[in-house]
């Protein structure tokens, strides 16, 4: 394991990675499996104090591996804040306000609303902090707060159906990265085996990493992104993609999307065991589901219609290209910082058409060390093809 990956695994609750290999995810989740908890709890049972999440009154579970403690201080992730100002109607902006400027008044504000409806119930998702033996209980750390009906579909049980699914398909491919957040996780898979001629998509184009030519390598490969939410950021997701080879770019069709909703019947209070026989049927599915999507999305056929989709906007030439990307970036919500680099690379690439400013929007993706950015700016690279190729 790299010297990143190993520092993050011996924090108190390891959530991020980027560019990882399976085995390093792996790790990280089964790390993560081991400090989680899940609670369905009143509003009457939780308090904000110096900005934290406060548990009180909540009844411990005992089982076979000892007692789960709930009650303790659990300090919120910016995406439990994002929970908190939607189930309590907060405005986003003003929490981070109160948090950053004001946390005295954040306290008062949540715990007022709190105090509106003291019956509510919500799901809290949280990692238990360690502690040593006679110690008090170490702060934890509040990932989500969610309806009480949110149903659960945990990353590493996700993830193991789903290879399963893929395992079942039939097809040879292989893991070539893999993404953790606080918000989501994503796991590239592809398959060189599915590969297509994409001349008149690469021609002229060269990898802003290296050099090489798209006319001396103008192959795309066929693969797709597997993707979960655990803190409801979305629903479990299976993204077609393919691959441009010379410069590893990733286009993703995010109108082929499967997905798999988290939602569910409303549960009740207290810890919730989300390792149960409850899960056997969603997971089932989910390798169900995988299998079917990986058959159509791994098919030299359906790479093959993508790439004409493309081709027949790619190659129109751009007689302004900086008034094209500032439109293109305008138009779908792209900040200044992305839209500098994506003009770099679009310099780089060589391309001056619609095409190259799809490339260069995946190829800066791929640099992003956000990983939630990136998977975000690489969807928008097939409407930035379209809004290139129409503007002027």
């Amino acid at each position: 394991m790299t010297q990143q990956f190993a520092e993050r695994v011996s924090a108190v609750a390891p959530t991020g990675a980027r560019n990882a290999d399976l085995t390093d995810l792996v790790r990280i989740l089964e790390g993560q499996q081991r400090r989680k908890l899940d609670v369905i709890a009143p509003a009457a049972a939780l308090r904000f104090r110096d900005g934290n999440v406060r548990v009180e009154g909540m009844e411990s579970q005992i089982t076979e591996d000892g007692v789960t403690r709930v009650d303790g201080t659990y300090r919120p992730t910016a995406v439990a804040d994002e929970g908190i100002a939607d189930k309590l109607r907060i405005p986003l902006a003003y929490l981070r306000r109160m948090r950053a400027d004001h946390v005295a008044l954040l306290d008062e504000n949540v715990n007022a609303w709190l105090r509106q409806d003291p019956q509510r119930r919500f799901m809290l998702r949280a990692f238990r902090g360690e502690n040593a033996p006679g110690e008090a209980p170490a702060e934890g750390v509040a990932r989500a707060l969610l309806s009480d009906s949110y149903k659960l579909i945990d990353n590493f049980d996700m993830l193991l159906a789903a290879l399963d699914g893929v395992t079942k398909s039939g097809h040879p491919t292989k893991i070539t990265g893999c993404d953790l957040t606080d918000r989501r996780m994503y796991v590239r898979v592809e398959s060189e085996a599915v590969a297509v001629q994409a001349r008149e998509l690469l021609r002229s184009y060269r990898s802003p990493f290296d050099g090489r030519s798209g006319d001396e390598l103008p192959v795309v490969s066929a693969g797709f992104v597997i993707s979960n939410s655990e803190v409801g950021a979305g629903a479990y997701t299976i993204t077609p993609r393919v691959v441009v080879q010379i410069c590893r770019n990733g286009l993703t069709m995010g109108k082929d999307v499967m997905r798999a909703v988290h939602l569910g019947g409303k549960q009740s209070e207290g810890v919730i065991s989300w390792s149960g026989q409850t899960q056997r049927k969603t997971l089932e599915l989910i390798t169900s589901k995988t299998t079917d999507a990986v058959r159509t999305f791994l098919s030299r056929d359906y790479v093959q219609a993508k790439v004409t989709e493309m081709e027949a906007a790619a190659g129109k030439t751009l007689a302004e290209p900086t008034k094209t990307i500032e439109h293109v970036t305008k138009t779908l919500s792209i900040g200044a910082e992305a839209k500098d680099m994506i003009l770099a690379h679009f310099i780089r690439g060589g391309q001056t058409t619609a095409g190259g400013v799809m490339q260069a929007i995946t190829s800066v993706a791929q640099v992003l060390p956000d990983a939630d950015q990136a998977a975000a700016l690489e969807a928008l690279a097939l409407p930035a093809l379209t809004a290139a190729a129409s503007h002027g």
